[in-house]
């Protein structure tokens, strides 16, 4: 087994890998070595796995590990490693409380728990282990079974401060895990003897499974991305999704114009939404929101660009049959690998997986137009309001950073009549809103169309009517004769028939 020798340090400080890829990104690169590190977390929070990965991953640098446990039996951390379909061989495994050295000679044939045991002697065959295995990597497992068992604060900080001198002169990586189940708030004194802290969190949430996030308490010596990360337990071990930072991410773009393939909706926004930049599309539920994104889509795709639609609220196969019954074959563009169209379960979903589930698209594949179909699904995922403005506002910042065009759908509240938002105020975070009403004309459901703003140049201030049916979308003319249209209630001011598209198909 391989050991760093400080002597062959360079300038860089050296670094032990977590084993947990998001985790390595948000301490830029890793652990310095031959330090002792603190993670905290209450049970199930997934301290055990995380311990698990940072020794398998030192397995595979050939660097040797043991796993010291005075909470768990060794067939219990077997039995987590097989959950993930892992194999601890080549991993040292001390179970404190099955050796027989651990309670003398005298009571070798006797069953006793660890903190039956005097604090000094269980420390003792700790040490007495290490220096027989010469571990690089050690994990020591729990902090709370020493705790109960020094009983004094004071005696408790000693043996602490004695375990870290100890590992100090042996040039080894010391991860110390503590279910905080002996105190009832964090061990602010074992927070300061540590190199670095970091806090596993398991929240309940009142629907779906729980959440869970990460945080870097501390961190000497290393720059680290702080707040919280959210992380799940997958098959295979923990997968961490670092919070997304849009400054951290840039590349150059040319902010062209991105049409839509219809003369007229590009001449509302002078040519169409540019690159690098965030459209809303806003309206009632049925005004056409989805299909006007999806005409974009269409475009982008038949330019060769690959889109990306998450879809939380519409069943893929509803969208695929609807969207073909107005000329746009979504299936085709599928199959030739232009277009993903992802269901996305809310519930099931965390905002930092959500993130990382849009960089991978456009990082790895390319993605030059982004669809979120609803926000009002999107939204779910972050009970807080304020949270959830940060975090669309830092995505969106990304994006636009990458160059990618984004269309966000938001359902507004009511149909017909005054309509008011869906309690997330997000029309400032655009470059683009697009506006769709509902409003009665002749007997009949009709709708429109115009621009609120463009902050990418130009825009049309008229509002129009808008037609979808089995020949795409149509733009008809100004609706000059009408007055209150985008209030709902809108009021004729014509001497005859209004002139509207019904008319000019009638005519033709």
């Amino acid at each position: 087994m391989t050991r760093h020798d400080p002597s062959q340090e360079t300038t860089d400080d050296p670094r032990v890998s977590t084993g947990v890829q998001g985790l390595d990104d948000i301490l830029a690169g890793g652990l310095m070595a031959n330090r002792l590190y603190l993670l905290e977390g209450q049970p199930g929070a997934g301290k055990t796995t995380l311990a698990l990965q940072f020794l398998l991953a030192g397995r595979e640098r050939g660097e040797s590990g043991l796993y010291v446990t005075l909470s768990e039996t060794e067939e219990e951390l077997h039995a987590v490693a097989r959950s993930h379909c892992l194999s601890l061989h080549d991993i040292a495994l001390f179970e404190l409380a099955s050796s027989k050295h651990a309670f003398g000679a005298t009571l070798e044939q006797t069953l006793l728990h660890p903190w039956e045991v005097e604090l000094g002697e269980t420390v003792k065959l700790i040490t007495d282990k290490v220096e027989a295995t010469d571990p690089v990597l050690v994990v020591f497992d729990s902090l709370s079974e020493m705790r109960l068992l020094a009983q004094d604060p004071l005696r408790y900080r000693r043996q602490i401060l004695a375990l870290k001198q100890f590992f100090a002169g042996r040039n080894a990586t010391v991860l110390l895990l503590d279910d905080m189940t002996a105190s009832q708030e964090r061990d602010l004194q074992l927070h300061s003897l540590c190199h670095g802290v970091i806090t596993l969190e398991r929240l309940s949430q009142h629907f779906g499974p729980a959440r869970r996030r990460l945080e870097v308490q501390k961190m000497r010596g290393i720059r680290f991305r702080a707040g919280y990360h959210d992380f799940n337990i997958e098959h295979g071990g923990l997968q961490v999704f670092p919070r997304l930072i849009a400054t951290e991410h840039h590349r150059p773009f040319v902010g062209a114009p991105v049409p839509s393939g219809i003369a007229a909706l590009d001449a509302l926004l002078d040519g169409g939404p540019l690159r690098g930049t965030s459209t809303l599309v806003t309206g009632p539920a049925g005004a056409g929101k989805t299909t006007v994104a999806l005409q974009y889509i269409d475009a982008a795709c038949r330019r060769g660009e690959r889109s990306v639609l998450y879809e939380f609220d519409e069943r893929t196969g509803t969208l695929i049959t609807r969207a073909a019954k107005q000329g746009i074959d979504l299936e085709a563009h599928m199959n030739a690998g232009l277009l993903v169209v992802k269901q996305v379960d809310p519930a099931e979903l965390s905002p930092g997986e959500f993130d990382a589930m849009v960089r991978h698209e456009v990082e790895a594949h390319g993605a030059r137009m982004i669809v979120i179909d609803s926000l009002t699904g999107y939204t779910i995922s972050m009970p807080e309001e304020q949270q959830i403005v940060l975090q669309l506002h830092e995505l969106l910042s990304y994006l636009n950073q990458q160059g990618v065009v984004t269309f966000l759908i938001n359902t507004q509240a009511g149909l017909v009549g005054g309509m008011q938002g869906n309690g997330i105020n997000v029309s400032f975070l655009s470059d683009a809103v697009l506006l769709l009403r509902f409003f009665e004309a002749g007997g009949r459901v009709r709708k429109a169309i115009s621009v609120i703003k463009n902050r990418g140049g130009g825009h049309e201030d008229a509002i129009r009517e808008l037609r979808i049916d089995q020949d795409g979308i149509r733009i008809g003319e100004p609706l000059t004769q009408f007055h209150g249209v985008l209030t709902g209630t809108p009021n004729y001011l014509g001497d005859g028939d209004p002139l509207l598209m019904e008319r000019d198909d009638a005519n033709a």
